[in-house]
Parts: structure tokens; sequence; C-alpha cells
């Protein structure tokens, strides 16, 4: 073997042991990186923080933001889901000399904003950047009118599940939070639950800031408050609490707040229901303690009355609270025909709202007493016997008349008729021809659901229903002293029920003759100038007693 074969030999068995040591030391970085994404892995299934603070410090150790860009892209990554949610966006690029990531989720972000905001930016030079280059973007060239500094990453991680955009930049440990939310929203409509014949057609929507605008528009007094707070560790709702400063009783605002305050739970996804459970905690009670409403004229009144509004993100209702048992068989339309009409509107429905409670156990009572019935209605009771029992043939009804209504609620709307004429005509004929139900018990059933949905609130409307349905098996147990001692702890119950330490049948228990007149009566707009006392309110007076300022001008004359 001749000297230049040894020297090619030798050169690549030289070679053949670099490319062995270059191969070792390659198998040797992929197990270390996959050791090390193991334990990313395993450090993420061992978290268990209950909120972003616990979990931004779970990572980092700290809830500072780093003037690093990488150590912010990893906590971004296991704490936001950078990289494995595909709505949530870094988008990273040199404006003006300087590193710079743009966080955001592409389903919240108004893409004309961030747009202008970005052409402004990207004609920057890198001379034009002073060496805070964070604070030469928001004193001089961010032509956005929403923006704030934030320095703590938790707060930066919650304002972009808000929807917000945020500004990195490399070197610096704050960041720029840009309000360029735009949320998923529909027109305010006419509520369907309390429609008026005259009035607004608007309505409120599941996006708070609209509701907030559609209130504002109604109330134009700088003594109007909305204070915002969030509830749920998870889910971080928007929570509202609204009132007028110089008219509402502070006390109240400040029970409600420290009671929002100490909701402690997951998130509220069912918003101001869940809401309400929490603050109120009204266990098994069935008679609701706020007044809901999705009209905002309605909130506007209740707001000058001295009340206290509750409004919850991605609800179209608002929380009214403290309520009576008389407040919630009030009606918009009533305040929107004269004074005669809207009292005979009143009486019709507190007509109906007694009929639901009462007209079938004293039917029954009547039935099953026939000494009790007044000369003249001898009348009243079935006239041939029939198979069912009577008290079997109420419970079969109400339990059909409430699996009609959810029926309803979920049948197609071009469908809902066709439902309608199949139960009262094929369903309700036809057990009355075969004789399982009375004729007198479904006209009475049907005059009480009547009654029911004539209710302005729909929990209290629930809410007699279930009290009806206990008076029927009290009557039908213990016939006349089961339906007095039924009312009787019906009032005595409503009595010691209590709104937010108000009583709940004001201004009945405790008398209030003035109060119960105006509830009795609508009464014209001029003659009422006080507030309710119940709402202990701060101005009690509506109107002023000088109307044409006489005193005002003579206390300036003098």
């Amino acid at each position: 073997m001749d000297e230049h074969t040894e020297r090619s030999e030798h050169a690549g068995y030289e070679q053949g042991d670099g490319i062995t040591e270059g191969m070792i030391h390659k198998s040797a970085y992929e197990i270390q990186m996959e050791e090390e994404e193991r334990a990313q892995q395993k450090k993420k299934q061992n978290e268990m923080s209950d909120s972003i603070e616990e979990s931004v410090q779970y990572w980092q150790h700290n809830d500072d933001i780093s003037p690093r860009m990488s150590d912010n892209k990893n906590t971004l990554k296991q704490v936001l889901g950078l990289g494995e949610s595909f709505d949530v966006d870094l988008r990273e690029m040199v404006l003006g000399g300087k590193h710079v990531g743009l966080l955001l989720l592409t389903g919240f972000a108004k893409d004309e904003i961030l747009l202008e905001v970005l052409k402004r930016l990207t004609y920057l030079s890198p001379d034009q950047v002073s060496e805070h280059a964070l604070k030469s973007y928001f004193e001089c060239y961010i032509p956005h009118i929403q923006v704030e500094r934030v320095d703590k990453m938790s707060a930066v991680i919650r304002k972009v599940l808000m929807g917000m955009s945020a500004m990195f930049v490399e070197g610096d440990r704050s960041v720029l939070i840009m309000d360029t939310r735009s949320y998923p929203v529909r027109s305010p409509e006419e509520p369907s639950l309390e429609r008026v014949v005259r009035g607004s057609r608007d309505g409120f929507t599941e996006t708070l800031l609209t509701n907030v605008a559609l209130v504002r528009r109604r109330i134009r007094d700088p003594g109007l408050k909305f204070e915002l707070m969030q509830v749920g560790r998870r889910t971080q709702t928007d929570v509202c609490v609204v009132y007028i400063d110089d008219i509402v009783d502070k006390v109240q605002v400040d029970s409600v707040r420290e009671k929002i305050k100490r909701v402690d739970i997951d998130g509220i996804p069912a918003a101001d229901k869940q809401l309400e459970e929490a603050i109120i905690n009204k266990g098994w009670n069935p008679f609701p303690l706020v007044r809901y409403s999705e009209r905002p004229d309605v909130t506007a009144s209740h707001l000058m009355e001295g009340r206290v509004v509750i409004f919850v993100d991605t609800s179209p209702s608002v929380m009214i609270l403290p309520t009576t048992f008389f407040d919630l068989c009030e009606h918009a339309e009533e305040n929107r025909q004269t004074a005669l009409m809207g009292t005979y509107l009143r009486w019709v429905r507190f007509a109906g709202i007694l009929i639901s409670l009462f007209l079938l156990p004293l039917w029954m009572l009547m039935v099953i007493e026939p000494s009790l019935k007044p000369p003249g209605l001898d009348f009243i009771g079935p006239q041939e016997s029939v198979k069912l029992p009577i008290i079997l043939q109420f419970l079969l009804i109400e339990l059909g008349v409430d699996l009609l209504r959810m029926a309803a609620v979920h049948t197609p709307t071009p469908l809902a008729s066709a439902m309608g004429l199949i139960a009262a005509i094929l369903v309700g004929d036809i057990a009355v021809k075969t004789g399982y139900f009375v004729n007198e018990v479904v006209l009475y059933m049907a005059i009480a659901a009547i009654g029911m949905f004539a209710t302005p609130s729909y929990e209290l409307g629930l809410a007699n229903r279930l009290v009806r349905l206990l008076l029927l098996i009290a009557v039908a147990i213990f016939k006349v002293p089961g339906l007095v001692a039924g009312t009787t702890i019906l009032i005595v119950a409503l009595t010691i029920h209590r709104s937010y330490n108000s009583s709940y049948l004001w201004p009945f228990i405790p008398f209030n003759a003035k109060a119960f007149g105006s509830f009795l009566f609508r009464l014209p707009l001029l003659v009422s100038k006080k507030r309710p006392s119940i709402n202990k309110t701060r101005d009690n007076t509506k109107m002023s007693d000088d109307p044409d300022g006489e005193l005002q001008k003579s206390k300036k004359h003098k």
C-alpha cells in the first residue's frame, strides 16, 4: 500500500470518526430536548392554579414582565396557550429598529384599528425612537385613544382575554394595552317578555358596553356611576354595579359591592342568574328577590327611584334590587297610558295574579264541601261523574301545561301553532269526551294559566304556580283548614322574606298607606313627588316644591 493510499484511508477513518462523534453529540442534544419537553409536560400536568396570577407565578416565579421576548413567549405559551390555541396570535416585527410583539385574540381584534396603528409605526426610523421605545410609542406614535401601560404579566393576559391587544417591546418591562376589541353583537330589539303597545322598541343585548350606552342615553346625569369588576377565577366575567350617586343609599351600594367581591367560584357562565344565587343566597325559596328587566327605560326609572342595578356581561337582562312582591306585579305598559287607564290595567293584572293563585283551590273546595257554595252558585262543580278524582285531574293538567310551555320554547316558530292546536283541540277535547276530565277543570285551569302568563315577572309566575299546587294538595287533604293554613303560611313566609334588608311585602307589611295607594293606583306624573321610602334614598324628592322657582328668585333678589 502506497503512502497516498495510507493517507486517504487515515483521512477516511478520521472523517468517519468525526461523523460518528457528530451523530453522538446530536443524539445527546435531542435526548436533552426530549427530556426538557417531558419535564415541561409533567410540570404542566401538575399545575393546579386557581387564577391567572397563580399560573404566571407558577411558570416564572413572579408576576413581572421580562425584558426578553423569549421569556415572555414561553410564559404566554404555557399560560395563554400561544401556539396551541389557533386564535391566540403573537405578531412579531421590527418597528423603529425595535423588536416588537403584538399579542391578540384574532376573534376579538378590530382589524381597521390595528392596521392604522401598525401603518403609523412601520414608518418610524430608528433615530425617531428613543432608548425607551415603549414610552415613545405611547406618547407620540400610537394613533389610538384607549391605550394604557401595564407592568404585570397577569394583568396583560387578563386584558388580552377581554379582547384587547398587548404590545411587547424587547428590553422593556412594561406592555402597552390597546382597546381594539370588537365583540359579536346583535342589534337592540324589543324584549319578548316585556312588550308594550306604545313605547321604545330597544332592549338590552348580550354586550355590556351596548347596555351601558342604552342607559346613558336616557340618564344624562354626571352622578350616574358604573363600577366595573370581574367575577369568576376562570371566566373573569365583567360585572357592573350601577347607581345614581346622590340618590342611592350608599350603605346598600357598599353591601352589594362587597358581596360581589367576596364571590369566589370558578365562574358564572350562566351570567346574572348564577350571580344572583351567589350574592343573595336565598336557598330553596321560589320567590325572586331581584327583579329582572330587559328594558332600558324600566332600568332608568328604577335608577331614578334610588335602586341599585347590576349588569352582567353576556346577559341581555339586568338585576334590580331591592325589590318587593308588588314591584314584580307592575309593568311598563301602565306608565305608557293615562293615569286612569294605567290604574285599570294594573287592577286587571292584580286580579289575574290572584286568580292564578286561588281560583283552583277555591273551586275544588266548593266541590269537596258543597255546603260552602254561596246562594245562586249551585251550578259550580261537576254535573256528572268522572273516572278520575278532581285533585288528580288538576295535577295532570298542571303537568300538561308545563309540558306545553316547555315544548313551545323548544318548538320552531312555524310549528308552534300546529302544536297548540294539537294540545288544545285533540288532547283537551278528547280527554273531556272520554270522561277522564271535567269541562270545568279544563276551563278553570286555562283561566289560571292565563293569569300566570299575565304576571309581568316570569320568575314570580313560576313561584305562584308552585304555591297553587301546594294549596290544591292542602285543600284535597285538609279541606277548609288546609286552605286557611296554606294561605297563612304563604303570607307569613312572604312577610319574613327579605330583599336586601327590605320587607318583601312592603308597603302592605309594614303598612304604608301612601305608598300602598301608589301601587294600587297609577298616579299622574306630577302628583308623585317622593321616591319610595323603602330605598332609603339620600334625596327623597323627585321634583321641587317650588316649580316656578319663586323661592330661588327671591333669594337671588335679596
